[in-house]
């Protein structure tokens, strides 16, 4: 029996580095959304210092998702 660890696609159909970019891809999306909840929180209580943190983290997750996107289009295309 294999096990996950073994799984390079014969189950999923997905070979493990292009689930790991789709995974990583997913996470920072998913980042974006919820850092825009922190920062809403962080305005209400009228602290810039950690609006503008949770801006700079929004956006590092915001590039890691479009380098993510970038990267598996060039490996699904090929």
């Amino acid at each position: 029996m294999t096990t996950l660890t073994e799984e390079t696609g014969q189950i999923t159909g997905t070979r493990d580095a292009d689930y790991d970019v789709i995974w990583f891809t997913e996470q920072c999306l998913s980042n974006v959304l919820r850092l825009e909840q922190y920062i809403a929180d962080a305005e209400r209580e009228g602290d810039d210092k950690l609006v503008e943190f949770f801006r700079r983290a929004q956006g590092a997750s915001r590039k890691g998702a479009e380098e993510g996107k970038a990267l598996l289009g060039e490996r699904l295309s090929s």
